[in-house]
């Protein structure tokens, strides 16, 4: 077994009609804690992922090259899959109903528009199991957006950023690859940026013009048009991949 969890393809016949998921329909709560004991089912290896289930059309020796880190609603993925139909990307969201919610929301977006074929998401931990789903330099891309803040001091270790979790977004990342992160929280902006700022394997980076990417980060999550609606503020930090200084 390759360790596949049969809930992770895109369910046939979910949308027969192109009916798009309400959000309603798919109710959660708004936290997760990464460090229980979720059930949930992993490759033991890159190797051994069968990314067919997700992408029916990636051909044998095609790769992810973008992960969206706790990807919630997918706005993110829905508006870079078209930006870049080259290119193959996965959201990972931990918690069922929002990952049913994407899943979903692929399904009938690809019956309208086969550019939509090249993105999807899986159920899993990226806290945990990261190195499980990439080789080491496969990614171009990763994103940290509006990450769930945990203020109180106790629960900082569940932070999607910390000092073992950058040497796993290290490890996936190729040299030169990006990391893009964005909170409307200023303290765990300024965690971020010093967390990623010690690190030796990354530092920051300005994007320039030809970074369509950038350019999108803020206005294409639902965290984000909230925080828009709401005229708050968003905080954007951007990191890139840079070679082992100890690694000749």
């Amino acid at each position: 077994s390759s360790g596949i969890n049969a809930e992770w393809p895109l369910r046939p016949g979910a949308a027969t009609k192109v009916k798009h998921p309400k959000k309603r329909n798919y109710r959660h709560r708004a936290h997760s804690n990464p460090l229980s004991d979720h059930s949930l089912e992993y490759p033991v290896a890159p190797d051994l992922m069968n990314w067919n289930q997700l992408f029916p059309r990636i051909k044998s020796g095609d790769q992810i090259k973008f992960c969206d880190v706790g990807c919630g609603y997918g706005g993110l993925l829905v508006t870079l899959s078209p930006m870049f139909p080259e290119k193959f990307m996965v959201g990972f969201e931990i918690r069922v109903k929002v990952s049913d919610y994407v899943n979903d929301r692929f399904l009938a977006l690809r019956q309208e528009d086969e550019s939509y074929n090249n993105a999807g998401v899986v159920r899993t931990n990226a806290m945990k199991y990261l190195p499980n789903f990439f080789k080491k330099g496969q990614l171009e891309k990763i994103f940290i957006l509006y990450p769930d803040p945990h203020f109180k001091k106790c629960k900082h270790k569940w932070r999607v950023v910390s000092e073992g979790l950058l040497a796993e977004y290290a490890h996936v990342l190729q040299v030169g690859g990006v990391v893009y992160t964005v909170s409307d929280v200023k303290e765990v902006h300024d965690w971020m940026v010093q967390h990623f700022s010690q690190f030796p394997l990354f530092e920051s980076y300005t994007p320039d013009d030809t970074d369509k990417v950038a350019q999108v980060l803020i206005g294409s999550t639902e965290e984000g048009k909230k925080v828009i609606r709401n005229e708050g503020q968003s905080w954007t930090a951007i990191f890139k991949r840079v070679e082992d200084p100890h690694v000749s």
